[in-house]
C-alpha cells in the first residue's frame, strides 16, 4: 500500500475487527499509529501484533463518547508524534430491535457511540489534520447508512447521520481550501464480532441473530475490508463501498428509490429465522 509511510494515523476501535485490521495494514505500509479502544484486552492483542512489526506506537484506552477525554487525547497524540495526518473513526456498536419495543436508552447508546463518537473524533483531530498540511478524515458508516432495514432503526439512524455529517465535511474542506481529504466508508457484512457483541431488544434471540449474521450475511473479512479502505484513502475517494453486498444493494436503492422499502418488508420476513 503506497502513500502511508511516515504518516501519523489514529484508529479508534482498534481492539478487534476492522479497526485492528486497519492498524496492522497501516503499520505494514510504514505509518506511525495511535490506537485506542474501550476493550483493553483486545487492544493489548493489537498492540502485541503491531510491536512485532516494529511500528512507532501510542496505545490508549479511550471511550469515544467522552468528549473532553477525546479532545485531550487528540492533543496528546499531536504532542507525542509532532503531527497527525489521518484519523479513522471506526469504533462502533450494534443493536437490534423494532422501534415499538426499543427503550430510549438503547437508541441513545447507539447514537452516542456510532454517531457522536465519530463527531467527537472528527472535531477533536480536525485542527491537527489541517495543520499537518496533508490530512484525511475516514469515517466508518455502513451499508445501513445507504438503506434502512427493519429492526435496525437505531443503527440506521446513527449510520445515516455519519454519512450526512461526513459528506458535508468533505464539501466544507473543499470550499474552505483546507488540505484535508474526507472519506465515508460503507461496509456490508464483515466477518467480525460485532453481531456477537450486539445488544438486542426484549424478545429477540441474541445468539440466533448473531449466528444468522455470521453464517448468512458476513461475507468479507476484516483484512479485506481494511485493504479496500486504504486503497480508497490512497486514491482520495469520497465514498468507499466494501463487499459485493454493499455494491449490489447500493445499486438497488439507486434504481428503485424508496420502493426498496416495500420490497424488503415483504421479502425479509421469509428469510429471517424465528426470534431474530
Amino acid at each position: 500500500m503506497q502513500g502511508f509511510a511516515g504518516k501519523v494515523c489514529v484508529v479508534t476501535g482498534a481492539g478487534s475487527g476492522i479497526g485492528q485490521a486497519l492498524a496492522i495494514e497501516l503499520a505494514r505500509a510504514g505509518a506511525q499509529l495511535a490506537i485506542s479502544d474501550v476493550d483493553t484486552e483486545g487492544l493489548a492483542q493489537t498492540e502485541q501484533r503491531l510491536k512485532a512489526l516494529g511500528v512507532q506506537l501510542k496505545v490508549d484506552r479511550l471511550n469515544v463518547t467522552e468528549r473532553e477525554a477525546f479532545l485531550a487525547y487528540a492533543d496528546e497524540v499531536k504532542e507525542h508524534f509532532g503531527k497527525v495526518n489521518q484519523i479513522y473513526n471506526n469504533a462502533g456498536i450494534a443493536f437490534s430491535g423494532d422501534v415499538e419495543v426499543t427503550p430510549f436508552k438503547d437508541i441513545e447508546r447507539v447514537m452516542d457511540v456510532d454517531f457522536w463518537g465519530v463527531v467527537n473524533g472528527t472535531k477533536a483531530f480536525l485542527p491537527h489534520l489541517i495543520a499537518s498540511g496533508d490530512g484525511h478524515v475516514v469515517n466508518i458508516s455502513s451499508l445501513f447508512g445507504l438503506l434502512s432495514m427493519p429492526g435496525q432503526a437505531a443503527y440506521n439512524a446513527a449510520k445515516f447521520a455519519v454519512r450526512g455529517f461526513t459528506e458535508a465535511l468533505n464539501q466544507e474542506m473543499a470550499i474552505n481550501k483546507h488540505p484535508v481529504k474526507v472519506t465515508t466508508v460503507h461496509p456490508g457484512g464483515i466477518k467480525t464480532a460485532i453481531a456477537r457483541n450486539a445488544t438486542v431488544a426484549e424478545g429477540i434471540d441474541q445468539a440466533a441473530a448473531a449466528d444468522f449474521f455470521d453464517r448468512k450475511l458476513a461475507s468479507t473479512t476484516a483484512e479485506e475490508a481494511a485493504r479496500v479502505i486504504l486503497e480508497g484513502v490512497s486514491k482520495n475517494r469520497a465514498r468507499v463501498l466494501i463487499g459485493n453486498d454493499a455494491r449490489a444493494l447500493d445499486l438497488l436503492v439507486r434504481i428503485t428509490g424508496s420502493r426498496y422499502q416495500k420490497l424488503f418488508s415483504s421479502v425479509l420476513p421469509r428469510f429471517r429465522p424465528k426470534g431474530v
